[in-house]
Formats: structure tokens, sequence, C-alpha cells
């Protein structure tokens, strides 16, 4: 069944696709999750003239493309987000995201598919790079704040990703057998104990067997 995807999902497609997919997948994974939408025609054609309309503010030429490239050059993007004392994201920040930034700042289109970087997963300064046209390139400055918060110093930032890399290797390695158990003197005198009260029982039996 065809569906519009609300959010971006991997190996699926980008917000805002229409995607063809098993319809219990859709059922069972998607729709419960608020993943997607069924692709009904009326919707579909929302999506369509919404494209439409933003195409007109994307650059057609070289020349454009390079007046685009020239504002990005001087813009700021930042995004508040959710995060760990290590500085890892609880979810991230994707080229949907981005792109939906310079529009709604800019009102920039930019092809997401376009946008030249993975999913951001920890707070720190980015350069993004984005192909606005053929052999014209800009690098868009991109913060990743922590909710509430201001940015780290670089030093910071990277004593961050070390204790967050700590953590993963230690949780990585494995976990060594104990040591051998060596009796201390306490229970040895419970073994000793144990022993002479095994004796007795043993001699008492012989003793009834006579």
């Amino acid at each position: 069944m065809d569906v519009i995807l609300l959010d971006d999902v991997d190996k699926i497609g980008l917000r805002g696709d229409v995607v063809s997919v098993a319809r219990g997948y859709a059922r069972n994974f998607l729709f419960p999750r608020h993943l997607a939408e069924e692709a009904t025609a009326e919707r579909v054609a929302e999506l369509r003239k919404r494209d439409v309309k933003r195409a007109r503010h994307e650059a057609s030429n070289a020349e454009q493309a390079q007046a685009i490239a020239d504002r990005l050059r001087n813009t700021e993007l930042r995004f508040d987000v959710k995060a760990g004392p290590t500085g890892a994201l609880f979810g991230s920040v994707t080229a949907t995201n981005i792109a939906d930034e310079i529009w709604k700042t800019e009102k920039i289109r930019v092809d997401r598919r376009k946008i030249d970087i993975g999913a951001i997963k920890r707070i720190g300064r980015y350069e993004v790079p984005i192909d606005l046209f053929q052999d014209v390139r800009v690098e868009v400055t991109t913060l990743v704040v922590p909710e509430g918060g201001e940015l780290p110093s670089d030093a910071e930032l990277e004593a961050m990703q070390a204790a967050e890399l700590a953590e993963q290797k230690a949780a990585a390695e494995p976990v060594e057998p104990d040591e051998e158990f060596e009796p201390g003197p306490a229970e040895r005198a419970i073994e000793s104990e144990s022993d002479d009260f095994d004796t007795d029982v043993e001699v008492a039996a012989e003793e009834q067997e006579l």
C-alpha cells in the first residue's frame, strides 16, 4: 500500500515521501508509531501543491544558486534538543530537519537529498554541506544545543565524547570470571566442624550396628 511518511524512516524514505510498503508493515509498525499515514488522493494532492509552491524559492540556475549560497553562508541554524550528560541526543537532527529549518527561517527551499550529512546524534557545532546547483556548494553553520542550555566549548565537547566512548568500551568488554575462591579462617572452621560432624555420625552408625 502507498503511505506518506510523517518522519524520516531508515531505509524507507524521508518525511513527506510517498512510498509503497507492505500493508502489515504499515498497520503494525508505521501507523501505530505515527511515522506514516495512508496516501489518500487528497493528501497526495496537498503535498504536490506544497512542493510546487516551494519550488519557486529553489535555485533554477547557477546565478540564483550563488545568490542563495551567499545568504546561507551568513546563516546560523540552531536546534535545541534533548541530550544526555555525555552530549548524545535523545533522537537526531536529520537532513529533513535542516531543510525545514532553512525554509522556516530563510524561505529558501533546498533539496533534502542534496544536504550532504548523515543524522546528527550529538550536540555540537557543524558545518553542513549543501549542493545548491552544479558546482555551487555552501556550508551552513548549524548549532545543536542541549535544551535549556548553551553549547559547551570545544574542549568540553571533546571530553564529553571521550566519556561516552569510554562508557561504550566498558559496556562492550567481556566480563572476566571471578578468581578461584580461597576460603578464609571462618570458612575453614566451618568446613572442619562439618567434617567432625560427619565423622561422629559415621561412628554412631557403626556402634549401632554392633
